[in-house]
């Protein structure tokens, strides 16, 4: 089995300028790492993973426990932290908990046996006492899209209520003031927290909160299609419909559409997230931004600092969500 000691010398360089090449650090001359990696070549040299996490007692993996491994949200938000992490040559191993209270315990046992240095966690079912007392755990952990305030410097989330109150009141502003709610799924933090930030904003506008108008999803496209139609059975009016997230709003706009309503002229329809397609539908869809993308970021830039000691990495807890105005919203008569 080839060794390091052996592509030095091939190189004509130290052992330490070899591992610094092994471990892509920007410490070595671009001339310097093509001699090693050509030595390498040469000489058939594989770097021993496993010997090494047994010398340093790192893996230089993370575990990484999503909902669903479908789906524009969690694969921009895998993506962002992917992004940060192969930048700093650590590797990312990604289970599916199915917002499974056992399923979800079971992935994190899972991804610990293996030894990974560190978890992100976007779990939705196990409770608050259960991540509390695994943050007790040596292995260092961050829950996104979550807040648990014991445990707050542990987690990185968006500030979803102030995000369901700019998307009501962006209506209000509209003019509307007979307001449907297509609700997320309410046993999710998200879901509840949105939720609230709509009946604050109607509040503040002096509009009651009615809950005829309040249907209850699980944030896909059918569910917000089936609201719709459940607003219709119960023959509620309104002329714009604040939707948990896009994917909801997209099938509430196509059940609008099969009842013959025509967006926006007879209902404003608003979403939430901000996803990829969002800008692509006719007309385009007015939303609030979630950046996805960037707490997915900032959950890879929290694990190295406390994971691998990285001090340069910036830290933000609580991201702001932004009101993007679009088509699917105008005026109210």
């Amino acid at each position: 089995m080839v060794t390091i000691k052996q592509v030095s010398e091939k190189a004509g360089v130290s052992s330490a300028t070899v591992s610094r090449v092994i471990n892509n650090t920007d410490t070595v001359k671009e001339k310097t790492r093509q001699l090693v990696l050509n030595a390498m070549e040469e000489l058939g040299y594989r770097h021993n993973v496993i010997a090494a996490s047994l010398a340093s007692n790192k893996t230089n993996t993370i575990g990484y426990v999503v909902p669903e491994l479908h789906g524009s949200f969690f694969g921009a938000m895998v993506a962002g932290s992917e992004h940060i992490l192969r930048k700093a040559n650590k590797h990312m191993f990604v289970v599916a908990g199915h917002s499974d209270d056992k399923l979800e315990q079971n992935e994190i046992d899972a991804l610990l046996s293996r030894r990974c240095d560190a978890l992100i966690l976007h779990v939705e079912a196990v409770s608050d006492d259960y991540l509390i007392q695994l943050a007790k755990q040596k292995v260092p952990m961050i829950i996104v899209n979550r807040y648990i305030e014991e445990i707050g410097e542990q987690c990185v989330s968006l500030d979803n209520e102030t995000g369901g109150y700019l998307a009501t009141k962006h209506l209000i502003d509209q003019g509307h003031t007979d307001i449907a709610y297509a609700a997320g799924a309410l046993f999710k933090a998200d879901g509840i927290n949105r939720l609230n930030g709509h009946k604050r904003a109607l509040k503040e506008a002096g509009l009651p909160v009615d809950d005829t108008l309040i249907v209850e999803g699980n944030f896909q496209a059918q569910s917000g299609e089936a609201c719709v139609n459940e607003l219709h059975k119960r023959n509620a009016h309104y002329t714009a419909i604040a939707c948990g997230n896009d994917e909801m709003a997209t099938g509430a706009i196509n059940a609008l559409r099969n009842l013959g309503k025509n967006v926006p002229e007879d209902v404003s329809v608003i979403g939430f997230d901000n996803i990829d397609y969002a800008s692509y539908l006719t007309p385009k869809l007015t939303t609030i931004d979630y950046p996805v993308r960037e707490i997915g970021e900032m959950a890879a830039r929290w694990i190295l600092n406390q994971a691998y000691g990285d001090a340069r990495q910036s830290l933000t807890h609580i991201l702001s969500p932004e009101l993007i105005v679009r088509g699917t919203t105008r005026a109210h008569a």
